[in-house]
Protein backbone atom coordinates (compact mmCIF):
# COMPACT_ATOMS: atom_id res chain seq x y z
CA UNK A 1 0.00 0.00 0.00
CA UNK A 2 1.24 3.49 -0.78
CA UNK A 3 -0.04 6.60 0.96
CA UNK A 4 0.50 10.06 -0.48
CA UNK A 5 -0.39 13.22 1.35
CA UNK A 6 -0.76 16.57 -0.39
CA UNK A 7 -1.12 18.53 2.83
CA UNK A 8 1.25 21.39 3.47
CA UNK A 9 2.67 23.20 6.44
CA UNK A 10 3.72 26.80 6.74
CA UNK A 11 0.27 28.29 6.95
CA UNK A 12 -1.67 29.82 9.78
CA UNK A 13 -4.71 27.86 10.88
CA UNK A 14 -7.64 30.05 11.82
CA UNK A 15 -11.08 29.36 13.25
CA UNK A 16 -12.35 28.41 9.79
CA UNK A 17 -9.54 25.94 9.18
CA UNK A 18 -12.01 23.13 8.63
CA UNK A 19 -12.67 24.70 5.23
CA UNK A 20 -9.19 23.58 4.19
CA UNK A 21 -10.19 19.96 4.69
CA UNK A 22 -12.90 20.45 2.05
CA UNK A 23 -10.43 21.69 -0.59
CA UNK A 24 -10.12 18.58 -2.66
CA UNK A 25 -10.20 19.22 -6.36
CA UNK A 26 -10.87 21.64 -9.15
CA UNK A 27 -13.89 23.38 -7.59
CA UNK A 28 -11.52 25.85 -5.92
CA UNK A 29 -9.40 26.57 -9.01
CA UNK A 30 -10.69 29.59 -10.92
CA UNK A 31 -8.13 29.15 -13.74
CA UNK A 32 -10.20 27.72 -16.60
CA UNK A 33 -7.19 26.30 -18.45
CA UNK A 34 -6.15 24.34 -15.33
CA UNK A 35 -9.71 23.10 -14.79
CA UNK A 36 -9.78 21.90 -18.38
CA UNK A 37 -6.49 20.06 -18.02
CA UNK A 38 -7.60 18.35 -14.80
CA UNK A 39 -11.01 17.49 -16.27
CA UNK A 40 -9.79 15.92 -19.52
CA UNK A 41 -9.54 12.38 -18.19
CA UNK A 42 -8.98 10.80 -21.61
CA UNK A 43 -5.78 12.70 -22.43
CA UNK A 44 -4.55 13.35 -18.91
CA UNK A 45 -0.94 12.24 -18.33
CA UNK A 46 1.83 12.74 -15.82
CA UNK A 47 3.42 15.12 -18.32
CA UNK A 48 0.26 17.24 -18.31
CA UNK A 49 0.40 17.40 -14.49
CA UNK A 50 4.04 18.48 -14.71
CA UNK A 51 3.17 21.13 -17.32
CA UNK A 52 0.30 22.49 -15.26
CA UNK A 53 2.33 22.64 -12.06
CA UNK A 54 5.24 24.28 -13.91
CA UNK A 55 2.93 27.03 -15.15
CA UNK A 56 1.56 27.45 -11.62
CA UNK A 57 5.08 27.65 -10.17
CA UNK A 58 6.14 30.20 -12.81
CA UNK A 59 3.11 32.36 -12.02
CA UNK A 60 3.81 31.96 -8.29
CA UNK A 61 7.41 33.12 -8.72
CA UNK A 62 6.20 36.10 -10.77
CA UNK A 63 3.64 36.96 -8.05
CA UNK A 64 0.84 36.71 -10.59
CA UNK A 65 -1.32 33.93 -9.14
CA UNK A 66 -4.41 36.08 -8.71
CA UNK A 67 -4.15 37.78 -12.10
CA UNK A 68 -3.65 34.41 -13.82
CA UNK A 69 -6.72 32.89 -12.16
CA UNK A 70 -5.08 30.65 -9.60
CA UNK A 71 -6.66 30.23 -6.15
CA UNK A 72 -6.12 33.21 -3.89
CA UNK A 73 -6.40 31.17 -0.69
CA UNK A 74 -4.02 28.27 0.04
CA UNK A 75 -3.05 28.05 -3.63
CA UNK A 76 -0.23 25.50 -3.22
CA UNK A 77 -2.48 23.33 -1.07
CA UNK A 78 -5.34 23.47 -3.59
CA UNK A 79 -3.07 22.63 -6.53
CA UNK A 80 -1.25 19.83 -4.69
CA UNK A 81 -4.58 18.21 -3.76
CA UNK A 82 -5.95 18.48 -7.29
CA UNK A 83 -2.70 17.12 -8.78
CA UNK A 84 -2.58 14.22 -6.35
CA UNK A 85 -6.21 13.34 -7.04
CA UNK A 86 -5.60 13.52 -10.79
CA UNK A 87 -2.51 11.35 -10.48
CA UNK A 88 -4.66 8.74 -8.75
CA UNK A 89 -6.77 8.45 -11.91
CA UNK A 90 -3.64 8.07 -14.05
CA UNK A 91 -2.24 5.31 -11.83
CA UNK A 92 -5.56 3.48 -11.70
CA UNK A 93 -5.72 3.49 -15.50
CA UNK A 94 -2.06 2.46 -15.84
CA UNK A 95 -2.35 -0.39 -13.33
CA UNK A 96 -5.84 -1.89 -13.73
CA UNK A 97 -5.01 -4.93 -11.58
CA UNK A 98 -4.46 -2.70 -8.56
CA UNK A 99 -7.03 -0.82 -6.53
CA UNK A 100 -5.83 2.80 -6.43
CA UNK A 101 -7.96 5.49 -4.81
CA UNK A 102 -7.52 8.73 -2.94
CA UNK A 103 -9.24 9.96 0.18
CA UNK A 104 -9.72 13.05 2.27
CA UNK A 105 -9.79 11.85 5.89
CA UNK A 106 -11.56 14.99 7.09
CA UNK A 107 -10.45 17.68 9.50
CA UNK A 108 -8.23 15.78 11.93
CA UNK A 109 -6.97 16.81 15.36
CA UNK A 110 -3.22 16.92 14.72
CA UNK A 111 -0.34 19.34 15.26
CA UNK A 112 -0.92 20.60 11.73
CA UNK A 113 -4.45 21.74 12.63
CA UNK A 114 -3.36 22.97 16.07
CA UNK A 115 -5.54 20.14 17.38
CA UNK A 116 -8.68 21.99 16.31
CA UNK A 117 -9.95 19.20 14.05
CA UNK A 118 -13.27 17.48 14.44
CA UNK A 119 -11.95 13.91 14.16
CA UNK A 120 -9.36 12.13 16.26
CA UNK A 121 -6.46 10.48 14.47
CA UNK A 122 -7.99 7.07 15.20
CA UNK A 123 -11.39 8.12 13.81
CA UNK A 124 -9.85 9.57 10.66
CA UNK A 125 -7.59 6.55 10.11
CA UNK A 126 -10.63 4.29 9.87
CA UNK A 127 -11.46 5.49 6.34
CA UNK A 128 -8.08 5.04 4.61
CA UNK A 129 -7.74 1.63 6.27
CA UNK A 130 -11.12 0.58 4.80
CA UNK A 131 -9.91 1.64 1.34
CA UNK A 132 -6.62 -0.21 1.80
CA UNK A 133 -8.50 -3.39 2.67
CA UNK A 134 -10.83 -3.39 -0.34
CA UNK A 135 -10.95 -6.81 -2.01
CA UNK A 136 -9.41 -7.56 -5.40
CA UNK A 137 -11.56 -6.07 -8.13
CA UNK A 138 -12.75 -3.28 -5.83
CA UNK A 139 -13.32 0.25 -7.09
CA UNK A 140 -10.28 2.08 -8.43
CA UNK A 141 -9.44 5.58 -9.65
CA UNK A 142 -11.93 7.18 -7.30
CA UNK A 143 -11.91 9.91 -4.68
CA UNK A 144 -13.56 9.61 -1.29
CA UNK A 145 -14.27 12.09 1.46
CA UNK A 146 -14.35 9.96 4.59
CA UNK A 147 -16.42 6.99 3.38
CA UNK A 148 -18.45 8.88 0.75
CA UNK A 149 -17.63 8.73 -2.94
CA UNK A 150 -16.95 12.23 -4.23
CA UNK A 151 -16.12 13.84 -7.54
CA UNK A 152 -12.64 15.13 -8.26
Amino acid sequence: MQVNNAAIRGTTIDSDASAASKITGTENIPNEWAKGVFSDVDTFTEERIDELLSVFLKDFKEDSLETKGWPALLSAYVLSKAALNAHTRILAKKYPNFCINCICPGFVKTDMSNNTGTLSVDEAAEYPVKLALLPDGGPSGLFFILDKLSCF
